[in-house]
């Protein structure tokens, strides 16, 4: 039973009773595995590569899209806190030793005159301790180095997002992810107007900060590139948060009586790309970026991406047009199902079966969809989803990306599929939301609810059970028409952990 000061919760963060018992039946049930076809590879067709000339071909349909009217977003998820990224440091802070014992705690100090941030961390040493790095580490203080990387007193790195980091260091100074993101959206998402748009989504805590660093940025890069910017911010909205249950399936309450909510993870962002006013949108993590010296990679084959999307969609709506006219010809609804299962590679078995009129329907059906064509980089062990071809509700095969949670890996096919899987997902999707009609899609209505996750957590020593959304690239996305492109790993430069910010795709 819900209380009343329980209902003023569920109302001050924009959540109905029947969501909670939404949640709470998911707690119970489970959500099912997803039925796999196949691991999407090269081979078999379901991961896409192009030809030198198909490659220039697709180049110049960008550029083309980019010469009208359209808008275009490039979005980045920038709201997770840098934490992970120093867990290492974070535990030698708190070990029972004063001097680097790991191959990772030796290597963070034999290079710390690397770092981007050397000259900040050194001027916060400087401060604080009244010596600076070098001399710290000499007396084997190496402890109040990492103190002032990490806590409030000195940087505040291991509180602060990954995105307002300083990550590369360039001859007229350093740079942020932020700004490397700012610079990719000059380089590839400018319109002909040289209008630039990017949307970070940021957490409440944080959002001054971003604000105040685009404040300071903006204006040398749009003059550095001749662009004009529009920067937006958006948060993860509370009535996204899930409920957390005890072990018996019931609302968990902390010490207090209260409620316990819990961020739904990065599928709640679907309601802030929903809100975006956009024809194409780019999606890339915050952390992986490069200096300019490796950015013709990232910036060709994100250009590839979107040339194949519009591609694509353009002729997706010239199918659609003549399906609504009502005179076509047998022969070219032929030709859009050869479109659907080849190009947009979701397939019907008993598609003959159809009549003309059922299977006008259900050509429109998967026509007049969301689009997005995703990156897919080589398989180098590197932890993240995969791209697959998995059965839908109804009956249809088509592509996804799906995390091992979605999979059941107590099935040893199951498990075998996943494991040699050749490619994996590196967060790099470029998304057409706007309908042949000009209308934006409703993305909330081509969610798969049935794709959450449950995950185990613990409150002040109390075990609960914690359930994420249905991820943005996974679920949120699962009834979107879904194109996979091999790129390079050249484009995939992640940085988990601070030692990452050492390889030389980052110095």
């Amino acid at each position: 039973m819900l209380t009343q000061e329980d209902k003023d919760l569920l109302a001050k963060k924009g959540i109905s009773e029947a969501q909670i018992a939404e949640q709470l039946s998911c707690f119970e049930k489970g959500f099912p595995y997803l039925k796999l076809a196949a691991a999407a590879s090269v081979d078999n067709g379901g991961i896409m590569t192009a030809t030198e000339e198909e490659q220039q071909k697709y180049l110049n349909a960008w550029d083309a899209y980019k010469q009208g009217n359209k808008k275009i977003v490039k979005f980045v998820p920038a709201s997770g806190a840098a934490s992970r990224m120093f867990k290492n440091m974070f535990e030698f802070l708190g070990a029972d030793y004063d001097a680097p014992t790991t191959d990772f705690e030796k290597k963070f100090f034999d290079h710390i005159h690397s770092f981007a941030f050397y000259n900040d961390l050194n001027a916060a040493c400087m401060d604080n301790t009244g010596k600076d790095i070098d001399a710290l580490l000499s007396e084997h203080n190496y402890k109040a180095v990492v103190a002032n990387l990490l806590e409030a007193a000195g940087l505040n790195y291991g509180s602060l997002p990954k995105g307002l980091l300083k990550f590369h260091r360039y001859a007229d100074g350093v740079r942020t992810p932020l700004e490397e993101h700012l610079v990719e959206g000059a380089l590839y998402a400018a319109g002909k107007s040289g209008e630039v748009n990017v949307h970070f989504t940021v957490s409440t805590e944080h959002r001054d900060l971003f604000q105040k660093l685009v404040d300071a940025k903006v204006g040398e890069y749009a003059a550095k590139y001749g662009i004009q910017y529009h920067i937006s911010f958006s948060e993860q909205k509370p009535s996204t948060d899930t409920i957390a249950a005890d072990m018996d399936n019931k609302p968990f309450r902390d010490k207090d009586g209260k409620l316990l909510f819990r961020p739904g993870g990065h599928g709640a962002l679907i309601e802030n790309l929903n809100d975006l006013d956009a024809d194409v949108v780019f999606i890339k993590n915050i952390d992986n970026v490069v200096p300019d010296r490796l950015k013709a990679d990232t910036v060709t084959y994100k250009k590839l991406l979107a040339g194949i999307l519009v591609t694509l969609q353009e002729q997706a709506f010239k199918y659609l047009e003549l399906l609504d006219s009502g005179h076509y010809r047998h022969d070219e609804l032929e030709e859009i199902i050869r479109f659907v299962q080849q190009q947009l590679r979701c397939r019907k078995t008993d598609i003959k079966n159809l009549e003309d009129a059922d299977l006008v329907i259900y050509l429109r059906n998967k026509l007049n969809r969301p689009m997005r064509v995703c990156g897919m980089v080589k398989n180098v062990g590197e932890p993240g989803g995969g791209p697959f071809l998995a059965y839908n509700v109804d009956g249809t095969v088509s592509l996804q990306i799906l995390e091992s949670s979605q999979i059941d890996m107590k099935d040893p096919e199951k498990k075998a599929m996943f494991e040699q899987g050749t490619h994996f997902n590196p967060v790099d999707l470029v998304c057409a939301i706007r309908d042949y009609k000009g209308n934006k899609f409703d993305l909330l209505k081509h969610v798969d609810k049935a794709t959450g996750f449950i995950s185990y957590k613990s409150k002040n020593g109390k075990d609960l059970k914690a359930l994420e959304l249905p991820g943005l690239w996974n679920g949120s996305m699962s009834d979107w028409n879904t194109v996979f492109v091999e790129v390079p790993l050249t484009t995939f430069n992640p940085v988990k952990t601070v030692n990452d910010l050492l390889r030389e795709q980052h110095q």
